[in-house]
């Protein structure tokens, strides 16, 4: 790791600004790291606390987990003036509620591939996935 002599210090202090940025709560918000050719992914991970279901916010790549989290940060504080917003209805397979979620992504591909982020796509039957209004 760069930087200071704490790491995890600086860690903690990026992880506390989305969280707030972003007004969620610890048990709502899951950073997930992994080695990319050597490099740093992060996965910012949601849950939603009504369906209890993970869908993937985003991802970065860094040199380590503090440019990963960094570059997080970064785009968390723009990514609602870079990126369009995606409604999507599904229902997971064996239920019968329609659940209704939201996401930010750059096309309506990228939307549905944050919903089966981490899934098998054949556990979800997607009914509607609409482009929002700009405001």
């Amino acid at each position: 790791m760069r930087g200071t002599n704490d790491s995890h210090v600086e860690l903690a202090k990026y992880q506390k600004q989305i969280k707030d940025y972003l007004g969620l709560s610890t048990d709502r918000l899951i950073f997930e790291y992994s080695d990319t050719e050597g490099k740093v992914r992060l996965d910012l991970i949601t849950i939603n606390p009504r369906h209890h279901q993970s869908f993937l916010f985003h991802s970065t790549i860094g040199i380590d987990k503090l440019e990963a989290l960094h570059k997080m940060t970064d785009y968390v504080k723009d990514y609602r003036s870079q990126e369009n917003t995606y409604t999507i209805q599904w229902m997971a397979k064996g239920d019968k509620e329609l659940h209704t979620s939201y996401f930010s992504a750059k096309d309506m591909y990228s939307a549905l591939d944050k919903l089966y982020y981490g899934r098998d796509a054949n556990t979800i039957t997607v009914y509607i996935v609409k482009m929002n209004p700009i405001s």
